[in-house]
């Protein structure tokens, strides 16, 4: 098949499982006292505000695209999946709205943040609001809300190992890994796995759907680290430069301290300077650094690496079908920018 006949696949295996999942989503989102209920239906891009349109984007659907794949590959229809998939993208927004505040990124999908729009308040409910009816959508299902659940305290150990490391200057790699498996990684396992428990699949198959989406976690975070260093706004749907902006920790930095060297040492400096955030000159000069040091191409050849990891774990799958449409994805999440 060809690069564009893929492509194709991709969007449509996107794109329905947007459709499975959002009426779910809106019926959960309509649970919520107003005016809770507004903001989230803005941050989803279902409502207004001022002189920001609608736009129906509420992301590309990986999660939840995860989620139908992973019941498919196990022997199961789609559509047993959707509540699970509503949940698991409950949860992601919820850390996004969260983590936006936190960051203080004032973009998110080319539109104005929660916290920067509506205020840091109403971002704090807004968030715990959607973690609620999260929750709620997976309460009939002890097994998927045990799941979801043990996931949600490693999301909050990779965000606090995060936020610590922007107050460190000796951040490890296997250190920034470690995070990025709490912060990222987690959830992806969580989507995968949350299809083979739908789908009654046997517990070797289910652990086996957690180390792909363990594996491809990760690999998403390091191409997420390098399309905030080398990408474009457009692709990340974020201010690019922004990482470095701010001095964060992200892996190819971690990675290009981690080499030593005089471009090493130059970027310790720009990072450890006490004048608050980095200018566009200094941005330009750090990404300059981390290349030269070789943080991008350890960034890229380790996504590779995890990519690979990912899709070995494939092996374990029933339905050759579902098992395609699980590589697809893995593949299109871990080549955006290209």
């Amino acid at each position: 098949m060809t690069a564009v006949g893929q492509e194709q696949n991709v969007r449509e295996l996107l794109a329905q499982a947007r459709d499975l999942t959002e009426p779910a989503l809106r019926e959960a989102v309509n649970r919520l006292p107003q005016p809770t209920r507004s903001v989230a239906e803005f941050h989803f891009g279902w409502r207004a505000h001022k002189r920001h349109p609608a736009t129906g984007d509420w992301g590309k659907g990986i999660r939840p695209g995860l989620v139908l794949a992973a019941a498919r590959a196990m022997g199961a229809a789609p559509e047993r999946a959707a509540s699970a998939a509503a949940g698991v993208e409950l949860v992601h927004n919820f850390t996004l709205i969260h983590d936006d505040l936190m960051d203080r990124d004032a973009l998110r999908r080319g539109r104005p943040t929660v916290w920067a729009l509506f205020g840091d308040p109403q971002a704090v409910l807004t968030g715990d609001a959607l973690l609620v009816v999260a929750m709620q959508t997976l309460a009939g299902e002890p097994a998927l809300l045990s799941e979801l659940c043990a996931t949600l305290l490693c999301l909050v150990a990779g965000q606090g190992a995060d936020l610590a490391f922007e107050r460190r200057t000796d951040v490890s790699l296997q250190e920034c890994l470690t995070m990025a498996a709490g912060k990222t990684a987690a959830l992806l396992s969580s989507a995968c796995a949350l299809g083979g428990l739908v789908a009654g699949a046997e517990p070797w198959r289910t652990d086996a759907l957690r180390r792909f989406g363990h594996h491809l976690g990760l690999a998403f975070q390091l191409v997420d680290d390098l399309l905030g260093i080398w990408g474009r706004s457009a692709v990340s749907g974020k201010p690019v430069g922004a990482d470095l902006r701010r001095r964060k920790n992200s892996l190819p930095v971690v990675a290009a301290f981690a080499a030593g060297g005089p471009d090493a040492r130059r970027l310790a400096e720009l990072y450890r300077r006490e004048n608050g955030a980095l200018g566009d000159p200094d941005i330009e000069e750090a990404a300059r650094l981390i290349e030269r040091a070789g943080g991008r191409a350890w960034a890229q050849e380790e996504a590779e690496r995890q990519r690979t990891a990912a899709l070995a774990a494939l092996t374990a799958a029933p339905d050759p079908t579902g098992a395609h449409h699980l590589t697809q994805l893995a593949h299109a999440i871990t080549s955006r920018g290209r």
